[in-house]
């Protein structure tokens, strides 16, 4: 899923397709064009933002995902203009509290309040806390592949780097404060300041009020710990508030895009507003909705709560879990296990879709984004859904090799060679089967009609060769559903009954598929079981 900056698949077609598109990154992109005419010399800049206190997680892929899609997308509409992704990491802010999901918690409440770049590793690997997490990050993004730039704040403000856009809130600091302080309560209004120094003898990150000295140098004035301190706040001795830090980085990075959860939506409107101060503008963007756990409840990386990004590909593929993500970012979006199955069936039908699909189709197809236009073709024998009720049904014999030999039951030349992402997936099967289909199966004993069903269903599969296809088998079971003399009140509930008393679940597949996967004989093993 990497972005592919200026792929040779970008053709012109598309690009006459994607002015007329109204696919939402499409829509995204074309505030770009509107904002650069003429194009941007240089190149468009895209940014990504991280707070470096907790673990990247499922919120951290999303947004360097879409972000990454909208920028996809304006090189298509552009033909080809160039773009920058940037990653930047919030490691110059203090740690406001120690994460749940994090050793040595002891350790980091004796520095609360110091930058995360000054903090020892909790988990002894790294020189700081935020190194270790920087470089979870940078891992977790070249994972799949994405192109970035990254930028520690932590080496921009030591730098010097941000030095001019520092002096420049210095110049403008009565102005920040008028947007501020209406936005505060009273109390904090107090002790408010735009700017935060570092404290020469505690290193914390101090929240006290600052008196400009001199701003052509960097000099303020504030106290600490009972001592009033004159110092620059230039090369690293002090961070700004994180609303005039972001407003001041769009300026002094010269930021066109940045997308936010909706969260940060009044912030946003604030550091605008000081970018407008500061000489600059604020970016374009999407406000996006939040993920939510299992329960309703956001995501939050300080927490660990919702699903992981090793628990999804755990039990479904990295395409999977974008093709998910990527349809509108203006809903919320719950994120647990029992959304990965039908991800993964729904990827694979919408890229067989691709296939024979016009320009402007393609461009409204998910799977178009996922691989930059570069869509691999070929599908796979059986879906996702399938194989896991295979795997549910062998129970303890469930391994790779037993399952590539039922699958030759459905294809006759299945193998790992052949269908190398079926193998991967026969993987992520396994660990779900173990995991979420095991401890729930249990097949209850057939009642009433359907005792007598499953016995002509046996007898009609008893006159089958093993290799009957599915088709054939499908049309027996659908009759046998049908007849009225078992009593079902519609096929529905025949093959409810089917699920509960084979399979062990209330849902399940095309029995024809299944019977045909799992084997005739297989098949009239576990009808005998469930009539016994």
């Amino acid at each position: 899923m990497p972005c592919g900056n200026g792929k040779e698949t970008v053709s012109v077609d598309y690009q006459a397709a994607a002015k007329q598109n109204k696919t939402w990154v499409f829509e995204e992109a074309k505030k770009l064009l509107k904002r650069y005419p003429d194009g941007k010399p240089g190149g468009v800049l895209f940014e990504t933002g991280y707070g470096p206190s907790g673990l990247p997680h499922i919120g951290t892929f999303q947004e360097v995902q879409r972000t990454t899609w909208v920028r996809q997308a304006y090189e298509t509409l552009t033909g080809g203009a160039p773009t920058r992704l940037v990653a930047f990491s919030d490691d110059m802010d203090g740690l406001r509290k120690v994460p749940d999901n994090v050793p040595n918690h002891a350790m980091l409440t004796e520095h609360l309040g110091k930058p995360l770049s000054r903090i020892p590793d909790p988990f002894g690997t790294h020189d700081s806390f935020a190194a270790h997490n920087n470089a979870q990050l940078r891992s977790f993004l070249d994972r799949f592949g994405f192109e970035y730039e990254f930028i520690s704040s932590t080496e921009r403000y030591e730098g010097g780097h941000f030095d001019e856009a520092l002096k420049n809130v210095l110049r403008r600091f009565d102005q920040i404060m008028d947007i501020m302080l209406p936005t505060l309560r009273e109390e904090r209004r107090r002790t408010y300041s735009p700017v935060m120094p570092v404290s020469p003898t505690s290193g914390v990150v101090l929240q006290v009020p600052v008196e400009v000295v001199d701003a052509e140098e960097g000099i303020v004035r504030f106290e600490d710990e009972g001592q009033t301190i004159e110092r620059s706040i230039l090369g690293g001795h002090a961070k700004l508030q994180w609303k005039v830090d972001w407003a001041m980085r769009w300026v002094a990075l010269g930021v066109d895009y940045e997308m936010y959860g909706k969260d940060l939506t009044d912030s946003g409107i604030q550091s605008g507003k000081i970018a407008k101060v500061l000489g600059g503008r604020k970016p374009e963007g999407l406000i996006y909705e939040l993920f939510l756990d299992e329960k309703g409840e956001k995501i939050s990386k300080s927490k660990g709560n919702g699903l992981s990004i090793d628990q999804w590909l755990t039990y479904g593929s990295d395409t999977s879990l974008a093709f998910y993500i990527f349809p509108n970012p203006k809903s919320a979006k719950q994120l647990h296990v029992g959304v990965i199955p039908r991800a993964v069936d729904d990827y694979y039908q919408f890229r067989a879709n691709w296939q024979d699909q016009d320009a402007n189709k393609r461009l409204g197809n998910p799977v178009h984004h996922l691989h930059n236009g570069d869509v691999p073709d070929g599908e796979l024998p059986v879906t996702f859904g399938l194989l896991l009720n295979l795997v549910g049904v062998m129970g303890a014999d469930a391994d790779k090799d037993a399952v590539w030999s039922y699958l030759r039951n459905y294809v006759p030349d299945a193998s790992a060679q052949r269908y190398p992402e079926l193998d991967g997936l026969i993987d992520n099967a396994l660990a779900y089967a173990r995991d979420y289909i095991a401890p729930t199966l249990n097949r209850r004993k057939p009642v009433a009609g359907e005792v007598a069903a499953l016995r002509q269903l046996d007898a009609a599969l008893a006159e089958l060769p093993e290799d009957a296809p599915a088709e054939d088998i499908q049309t027996i079971v659908y009759t046998i559903g049908k007849d009225e003399a078992h009593g079902f009140e519609n096929l529905r509930d025949w093959f409810k009954a089917l699920y509960e008393t084979l399979l062990g679940s209330s849902q399940g597949p095309r029995m024809g598929s299944f019977i045909q996967l799992y084997g005739v004989a297989n098949t009239r093993t576990l009808i005998a079981e469930a009539l016994a």
